[in-house]
């Protein structure tokens, strides 16, 4: 597995990172000491849109610094022992107020759904909402799982596809698979394979919304 180091850049460029905050696509953090806990932020990004880690900064955006090759070291051993797929970063350092900021990219998988290895042993997937790592929903797994195994296969759009779709649709504030199950009067099961259809079809798509996965039109901004 290959790690590109950039050299450092101008401090001016993390400043202005810095300043943006932490949010969906940029975490901070003050230090790096549990390779399993930084492998639930590498499976968040890679499993949304990527972003990327400023290590050496304190969640208030104040500056504190590292050890580069210490911190490096410990983040390449969770993107390789605790990360499934293993995922690969670019590594960025840079000297700003006397002190070492380490940038780490973490793209977008091409394998999804990646996870991450907790300290019991499970694998569990996350994915970044806002400035959390939250854990992916069930459903949102079976997603990824299917687009993974795609071979091509008609979906269906029947009859509870258009309901879900038509519900959908009239809420401006996102439908829950619960509620779709109760309109449809269909087993769990069967809403999920038609919700997976749909999302696959690309006419609806999945939200967190505090925290729970929520059903919009693939359009809403």
């Amino acid at each position: 597995m290959g790690y590109i180091q950039k050299p450092i850049k101008s401090k001016h460029y993390i400043q202005g990172l810095i300043e943006e905050g932490e949010h969906e696509h940029q975490d901070f953090k003050f230090q790096i000491s549990d390779a399993r806990k930084i492998a639930r932020s590498i499976s968040a990004f890679a499993n949304n849109d990527g972003g990327r880690l400023l290590v050496g900064v304190k969640d208030n955006g104040g500056i504190a610094g590292v050890e580069s090759d210490e911190e490096m070291y410990m983040i390449e051993q969770a993107a390789l022992m605790y990360c499934r797929p293993p995922q690969k970063m670019e590594f960025a350092t840079y000297r700003i107020e006397g002190k070492t900021v380490l940038k780490v990219d973490i793209k977008r998988s091409g394998q999804r759904p990646v996870k991450a290895q907790d300290t019991d042993g499970r694998w569990k997937a996350y994915y970044r909402v806002a400035d959390e790592n939250i854990l992916a929903d069930p459903l949102h797994v079976k997603l990824w799982q299917y687009s993974k195994g795609d071979d091509g296969a008609q979906v269906v759009y029947g009859d509870r596809e258009r309901l879900i779709v038509d519900l959908v649709a009239a809420s401006s504030c996102g439908v829950t698979v619960d509620e779709c199950m109760l309109q449809a009067h269909a087993s769990r099961q069967a809403v999920e394979q038609s919700v997976i259809a749909l999302c696959r079809m690309e006419t609806i798509a999945f939200r967190y919304i505090e925290g729970r996965l929520m059903l919009f039109p693939a359009t809403t901004d």
